[in-house]
This record gives C-alpha cells, structure tokens and sequence, in this order.
C-alpha cells in the first residue's frame, strides 16, 4: 500500500511545470526590470507636499515614470541604474513561478481530478495552497530585491549593498533572521493576487477549449487571456504590494502591517496605497504576457 502510495505521488510530482515556470519568470524579469525598480520607488516614495518634514533628504521625488527612468539612468546608467537588484528579481520570479505552478498541478493530480472535471472550488483551493507556500519560501529574496532596488545614488556608502550576497550577510548582522520575513504577512494576503490571476486564466483556457474543441492555444489567445487575468488581479489587490514594500524598505521603521495602513493613510490618504501603479501596470501585463507564452511554449517541447 506504502509502495503504491509512494509510486503514485512520485509519478504525480510535474518537473516540466517547475521548469517551464522557472523559465517563464526568469526572461519576463530580465526583460522589464527597469519598471519593477521603478514601481518600487514610487511605492515608498511620500508626496513632498503632503508630508513636507518626513521624506528622507536622499530619497530623490520623481515627476513622472519618464522622469523617473532618465534620472536613474544619468546617475548610474543601465546596468547600475535601471538594472540594480536584478539578481533577486530574477531569482525570486524565477523560484515563485516555478514552483507556483509546480505545486498547483502536483496537488491537482495527486487529488485525482481529470482536468476536464477540475472545478472553480479546486482551483481556488490548490492556487491557494501554492501561494501560501510559495510566498513563505521566497519572502527572504523579495526583502533582498526591495532592499537593492531602494539604493539611492546619495545613501550612505558603509551601507551600501554591493551584490546580493553582500546584501545577505549586511541584513543578517545587522538585523538578524527576522528581518528576511518582513512583509511576509501582506505577502500571504497578496496570495489573494495569484488566486484571482491564474484561476482566471484557468477558467478561460477551458472555456476557449471547451468552445473551440482544441486543447492548442494560438500566441495571441495566450497573451489575451494572461493580461486579461493579470490587470484584474492587479486592479483589484495592489494595495497590498505598497504595505509590503514599506515593510521592506530598510529606510523607514514601521511597527507592522497596521502601522503602515495607518499612517500611510493619515499621512497620503487613500491615494498613498496605489503609488507606484502606473510602472506596475506597464510592467505586469507584458510581464505576465511573456512569461505565459514561454510557460506555454517550454512545457509544450518539454512533453514532446
């Protein structure tokens, strides 16, 4: 019975899915970096006029998305500018990617269930778990990548960041394990994001199969379905993403996920809670995009 139960969930543990993810996230971070950087600097960024005496002297305002990507790129160019904390991102989309979608279709066989008779319930229920177990994992990267990100060209040198391993060991002397679960519990919340966003796009695949008779999906009914699911996900939970990175911003001290709602809100109002939307909505649709397509792409010549 063991032996039978072991053979069962070693035939059901779906590699392809972890790689084909793994792929995905890694080419969408490469390619928009630069707009996740930036998103996250409008993110923790107070409006001068709103809070005139709270905003850090070397914490540069930007006007505008435009004025944020030449002014970075005159300070410290490409690679040092607008790719600064690439490292994290990508390892961390890489990782969360992978084994998002390794988990969610893992926990989907081992249930049972014929993908034709997959219900909205199961996949609320796997996408969850997934989520929760991916965002616990791989919180200490996302705390790396907003730390990176938050390095600005006048910031004091002694505490500089020089890669992500420097970022590691400067964190952990100075602030202990703890510090790589800040933000963690927004994060958890932020599950909600991933839910909406690949159940969504779940939904229409089988709908579109259902409707067409096809199981094969066209580049264009990929992208449609992927940014159609990610600006919905992103509409209705972005939010949680700013309470996140003010924990993680190594610039400010808040007392937790309360503290920063509050004075986020006394401070801003509720505009504070969608700073940094713009660059994010120009970053997750083509990112999303991207990385469905290769997800797509990668697990098809992996079945071959």
């Amino acid at each position: 019975m063991n032996d039978t139960l072991l053979s069962r969930v070693l035939s059901s543990i779906q590699y392809n899915q972890f790689l084909a993810g793994l792929s995905g996230g890694v080419v969408s971070s490469l390619i928009l970096h630069p707009f996740d950087l930036v998103k996250v600097r409008f993110q923790v960024t107070e409006t001068k006029f709103v809070v005139p005496n709270s905003s850090l002297p070397y914490r540069p305002h930007y006007t505008s998305l435009f004025d944020a990507f030449r002014t970075i790129y005159r300070e410290k160019g490409l690679m040092h500018g607008l790719y600064q904390g690439v490292a994290p991102n990508v390892l961390g989309n890489g990782i969360s990617w992978g084994l998002y979608l390794f988990l969610y279709n893992t926990v989907d066989i081992l249930n049972n269930k014929e993908r034709q008779n997959v219900t909205l319930k199961d996949r609320l229920v796997y996408s969850t778990v997934a989520g929760v177990t991916t965002i616990s994992i791989t919180n200490p990267i996302w705390v790396l990548k907003t730390r990176m990100c938050l390095q600005y060209a006048d910031y004091r040198k002694d505490t500089y960041y020089k890669n992500m391993f420097d970022c590691i060991r400067k964190i952990y002397r100075s602030e202990g394990i703890k510090a790589f679960y800040k933000g963690l519990t927004p994060g958890i919340f932020g599950t909600i994001h991933g839910t909406i966003q690949f159940v969504t796009y779940e939904q229409m695949k089988d709908f579109y199969s259902r409707n067409f008779h096809t199981t094969h999906l066209s580049t264009s009914i990929i992208l449609t379905f992927s940014a159609t699911s990610k600006l919905l996900a992103a509409s209705i939970t972005y939010p949680y993403q700013v309470v996140r990175t003010r924990l993680q911003d190594q610039h400010q001290q808040y007392n937790g996920v309360v503290d920063v709602i509050r004075r986020t809100y006394s401070r801003e109002g509720i505009g504070g809670f969608y700073k940094g939307l713009v660059p994010a909505l120009y970053r997750v649709v083509p990112a999303c995009c991207i990385t469905f397509v290769v997800y797509e792409f990668v697990l098809r010549e992996l079945k071959r």
